[in-house]
């Protein structure tokens, strides 16, 4: 019997995602592992052994999954960690001769088309352009797009900073204000070259702005008072700008114990939300967005949509 079914494998520097589908790109399966690929890395730019054997086990039992779901097709990518990394190739190779998965090292320019593919679908289609903000573990991607079924790139850029990384390097465990301010200063330097090179305040008032990861979908979870982190829930949320910002001021005065025991924060994600937030808030501020557009949708939605035409041809 053929196998029909399809998958999207997304592996960032923080966690990996996996997304199962038919052929008419409804989920069978899908399921989010905390691997902390990034985690010590910003020393020496290399991946720790242990880091990497956190890797290997998500994407073999990855693989078996597949093999469990009768998966025909698939796309396994990776962005930032393993762009930036000494041993990101290394990693590649021990990977597919592990589990037999090949994992695809994408550059961030189609990193940012995947991410715009997928979150365009929660776009207000009478706004005629779109800012898709998307805020990883080792990279933050700022795509300018046009609102359209096949949305045309008008200027992205890549900031290599992004939650795990930023908490790093910058010493952000828990808040600390001279040193929020450094990350805020780096963020904000790259964030006005994209202002200006992309030209974006001569489109913010024609211009929706949909922000991605886990980041925005936990904060607009905190401000409708879920009383979880549920991602499901906040897909497609549309939150104003202040209300974040209320949310925000309240994770930077708490300890890291009370984050970790944070229904929206939580053990995977204390370490690292705080830069975080920095990230996430100096892009806004800089932009001077009003409020924006939570999505859960992103890369995995968007190859799942390209395997199911390449099925279907």
């Amino acid at each position: 019997m053929e196998r029909k079914n399809l998958a999207a494998i997304d592996l960032g520097t923080n966690s990996c995602r996996l997304r199962i589908t038919d052929i008419g790109g409804n989920v069978i399966y899908r399921e989010a592992v905390t691997t902390k690929l990034g985690e010590g890395m910003a020393e020496n730019m290399c991946f720790t052994p242990e880091a990497v054997a956190r890797g290997l086990e998500c994407l073999t039992h990855f693989a078996e999954l597949m093999e469990d779901y009768e998966v025909g097709h698939y796309r396994a990518v990776t962005t930032a960690s393993c762009r930036m990394a000494k041993n990101g190739m290394e990693f590649v190779q021990k990977v597919e001769k592990t589990c037999g998965i090949k994992l695809e090292i994408i550059s961030a320019h189609e990193e940012a088309e995947l991410t715009l593919k997928g979150a365009i679908l929660n776009a207000d289609k009478q706004k005629p352009y779109v800012l898709v903000y998307d805020l990883g573990g080792g990279s933050t991607e700022i795509t300018l797009a046009t609102n359209t079924q096949n949305p045309e790139i008008l200027y992205t850029l890549s900031i290599p900073l992004g939650a795990r990384n930023g908490s790093e390097i910058f010493d952000l465990a828990e808040y600390n204000a001279n040193n929020a301010l450094k990350l805020a200063d780096k963020i904000r330097k790259y964030t006005n070259e994209f202002a200006e090179k992309s030209d974006f305040f001569k489109y913010l008032p024609d211009c929706c702005w949909l922000a991605t990861s886990s980041t925005p979908l936990r904060l607009v979870s905190m401000v409708n008072e879920v009383g979880v982190y549920s991602k499901d829930y906040a897909d497609g949320i549309t939150v104003a700008i202040p209300q974040i910002d209320i949310q925000i001021q309240k994770i930077f005065s708490m300890s890291s114990d009370e984050m970790m025991h944070s229904p929206y924060i939580g053990e995977s994600r204390y370490t690292i939300f705080v830069a975080a937030c920095i990230i996430f808030r100096t892009i806004y501020q800089t932009l001077q967005i009003s409020e924006l557009t939570a999505s859960l949708k992103g890369a995995q939605e968007a190859i799942i949509n390209e395997l199911r035409l390449q099925w279907q041809n």
